[in-house]
């Protein structure tokens, strides 16, 4: 295991300065960690949780030659270094050899498969995709349905990759399978299939076929990957709308597994087992369960298509510990307090070390019980896309503290700043538990956004000398270095997660002829941890009802996450000095709305509520109950959320 402790262990490792056998590549990293041991198992995968002892699995020499063969297969469909290779996928082994095989070859674009038609088209083009890996047609899937309409808005894209799901039924029902996805397709296209139903620009292929004729030993086009060399693109902020694609170097995510690796170390090396469940389009599945495992020989379990949405996944977790000796896994908030309602039983799961949680801040009481109950250490931390993926962590031989993002990853500078309001200019540096702007710095940062517009005002010059990106967030640093938020970013709503722009919701119902003003919040909830509500001011005479409303987002919005849960019309939407909507408010208002429904529906008075801003704990709501000897029942109940409540 690491030896990072304190802040001074991190101090110590920068003055050492970066090792200087640090890899080129994503490809370089993975080879390193096959030489350890190439017979090792390096990934496995089972298609359900309710039956996760039926597997497949992949030694690291197996693993390396379909990465491999997967470059090759590009390499042979044209892919240089510049090549944009998008995938649509679930989490299949396919798709680990997708991301990797498109870094050693190309640029890999990851696509949320549970996006819509016309989100789907916005990103692929606004990323000049000219490969496209996605899921032919199969029972029971509703991703082919939605990309194939897509296919037609992009003239620059040239090949189309399909997955058959068919390929990973095992057995005799192999062949029942296959038969299954050919009549899918015949169903949708005809006879003709899909090869009739696609632009005249674009051919088809098939991963597994491309790949059986692929040698597996040695990369066809003798790339020297460049670290500046890009490789890989991943959506972020919002996901409809003007895309908003961040663009990462090779030299960021070797540079981000470096140092992750100083805090997990050995707890994710040979012998360690890291359970995925976490969606392969996202940054923390990729590299906290993929990369950073695969570079140093740990075992990586890929559980279902959905993972921790698949079928039995979560109701088996602790079985699937016990048999498959899990000794590490990342998830939210909504997965830990999802697993609280899972006795564990007689399962033996003494082989877990730590759970990373991160996307929003951890309940306390979740975090408390949870470890309670399971003697599991949660390292709660901080990343985001444009960081490649971690920013700080807890340390798991140092002290947690609860509530924290943690201490910062070497090589990585982080500090708080503070910000002219109006300008976005650099003021100076915040002192010790002073609340600023939360900036970082190093080798791990990226690029910036494939749109250019989108890159103003994310840099803070410091004067330094240094590349700072202004993350978007509030927080604090304290004496010991432990960095604390205390706000999010002024307007993502966070669901269980997913990130949700409020602009998904608002444009739409700025376009609906009552509706004069709409602002979109997050209402707190003890399960996604937040979900999205519209507030909405409407015209002068003109009159709609919140369930007219709901409906016409329904028809509007494609991101399904993004759906609002409540729409509520209000005489006046709050606004700031400048005529801004002060959008604070409206979150207040939501956090009274849900814990005066939480105590009601348990039969406690409420006496008074209020909501304050401080300086070093950010939004605090205090409680006075009617009867005060309910309150250690009413902080069980409000205990699940993430707020920091107080009772008088």
């Amino acid at each position: 295991m690491s030896s990072i402790i304190k802040q001074v262990d991190i101090e110590q490792l920068e003055a050492e300065g970066l090792p200087d056998n640090l890899a080129n590549s994503s490809y370089e990293l993975i080879q390193r960690g096959a030489a350890i041991n190439p017979n090792a198992p390096a990934l496995t995968f089972f298609l359900n949780g309710n039956n996760h002892r039926n597997t497949d699995t992949w030694t690291y020499q197996q693993l390396l030659g379909q990465i491999t063969q997967c470059a090759n297969f590009f390499h042979e469909l044209g892919a240089n270094k510049d090549t944009v290779i998008a995938f649509i996928l679930p989490n299949l082994p396919e798709t680990h050899f997708v991301i990797w095989g498109g870094q050693a070859s190309g640029i890999i674009a990851a696509i949320n498969p549970l996006l819509e038609t016309e989100a789907i088209s916005d990103l692929l083009d606004t990323a000049n995709a000219e490969i496209l890996v996605t899921l032919a047609p199969f029972p029971g899937t509703d991703l082919w349905p939605k990309v194939q309409p897509a296919l037609a808005k992009l003239p620059k894209l040239k090949h189309l990759v399909l997955v058959n799901l068919a390929d990973r039924v095992q057995g005799l029902k192999k062949p029942i399978a296959k038969l299954l996805a050919k009549r899918e397709e015949w169903r949708l296209h005809g006879l003709a299939g899909i090869a009739a139903a696609l632009p005249s620009n674009i051919k088809t292929h098939y991963l597994q076929s491309g790949l059986a004729r692929q040698p597996s030993d040695h990369l066809l086009s003798q790339r020297i990957i460049d670290p500046q060399d890009y490789s890989s693109y991943f959506c972020t902020g919002g996901t409809t709308g003007l895309p908003k694609i961040a663009m990462r170097k090779h030299c960021n995510e070797v540079a981000n597994v470096w140092s992750s690796a100083q805090f997990l170390g050995d707890g994710i090396g040979p012998g360690k087992n890291v359970f995925c469940g976490l969606p392969l389009f996202h940054v923390n599945a990729v590299q906290v369960t993929g990369l950073l495992p695969f570079s140093n020989g740990a075992h990586v379990i890929l559980g279902s298509p959905q993972g921790y949405r698949g079928e039995g996944v979560v109701s088996n977790f602790w079985d699937i510990v016990e048999h498959h000796r899990v000794h590490f896994f990342s998830g939210v908030p909504t997965l830990y307090a999802a697993l609280m309602q899972i006795p564990t039983g007689k399962h033996d799961i003494s082989s877990l070390e730590f759970g990373l949680c991160g996307a929003a801040p951890m309940p306390k009481e979740v975090f408390k019980n949870f470890q309670e109950r399971t003697g599991l250490k949660i390292l709660e931390g901080y990343g985001l896309t444009e960081g490649t993926c971690v920013s700080s962590v807890n340390p798991p031989l140092g002290e947690r503290r609860l509530g924290s993002i943690g201490l910062r990853i070497p090589g990585q500078l982080m500090k708080a700043v503070l910000l002219d309001e109006e300008s976005g200019a650099y003021l100076g540096d915040c002192t010790v538990d002073e609340i600023g702007a939360l900036i970082i710095s190093g080798p791990n940062v990226f690029a910036g956004y494939t749109v250019e517009e989108q890159n103003r005002n994310i840099w803070v010059d410091t004067g330094d000398g240094r590349k700072w990106l202004n993350t978007g967030d509030l927080g604090r640093q304290d004496a010991e270095g432990y960095f604390w938020l205390t706000g999010r970013k002024k307007e993502l709503i966070i669901r269980g997660g997913h990130n949700i722009d409020p602009l998904t919701i608002e444009a739409p119902l700025h376009q609906h002829p009552a509706v004069e003003i709409a602002a979109a919040v997050g209402r707190p909830d003890q399960y996604a941890g937040e979900l999205p509500v519209a507030y909405v001011q409407l015209k002068a005479q003109q009159s709609v009802t919140e369930a007219e409303l709901m409906l016409f987002c329904q028809n509007n919005i494609s991101e399904r996450a993004a759906q609002p849960k409540f729409i509520r019309i209000i005489d006046a939407m709050p606004l700031t000095g400048v005529g801004k909507i002060f959008k604070p408010t409206l979150k207040k208002m939501e956090m009274i709305s849900v814990i005066t429904e939480q105590l009601q529906d348990a039969g406690i008075d409420l006496r008074d509520i209020s909501i304050n801003d401080e300086k070093l704990r950010g939004t605090v709501i205090r409680i006075s109950l009617v009867d005060s000897s309910a309150q250690a029942q009413a902080k069980e109940i409000l205990g699940h959320y993430s707020m920091t409540i107080e009772f008088n």
